[in-house]
């Protein structure tokens, strides 16, 4: 028997992370074009964040004169986007491919830290036919 040369080490690949895709979420309790064959729970994406003293006073400045707080505009839609996905993981790692009934909430923990909630129903559809 012939010994076999090493085999050159391959790196290591990245897990595949699978979510359910934005187009298969919902607000309503249904998804036009599909329907539910089965619901797999309530699957949540929660993420909390505090202001920065930097990003406070740029707010701050920004308050003088008025308008949209784009510094904290940025940070509530990046927590939001987060949210989204964490809860888009979750609904996979259950075995769904839509959630529907999907909400956010938020709330203030204490002064300048505030948890953000996207929450929904995780549910296997299918295309209706």
């Amino acid at each position: 028997m012939q010994p076999q040369s090493p085999q050159p080490l391959q790196p290591p690949q990245p897990p595949t992370v699978q979510i359910v895709p934005p187009w298969m979420i919902s607000a309503t309790f249904d998804l036009p074009g599909f329907r539910v064959v089965q619901n797999r729970g309530i699957v949540r994406g929660i993420v909390v964040r505090s202001r920065s003293v930097f990003g406070t006073i740029g707010a701050s400045l920004q308050t003088l004169v008025g308008g949209n707080i784009t510094i904290w505009s940025k940070l509530c839609e990046q927590a939001r986007l987060e949210a989204f996905e964490i809860m888009s993981l979750h609904a996979a790692e259950i075995g769904a491919n839509a959630i529907i009934a999907m909400r956010y909430d938020a709330t203030e923990i204490s002064a300048g830290v505030t948890e953000v909630l996207a929450y929904g129903s995780a549910v296997i559809v299918e295309p209706i036919r």
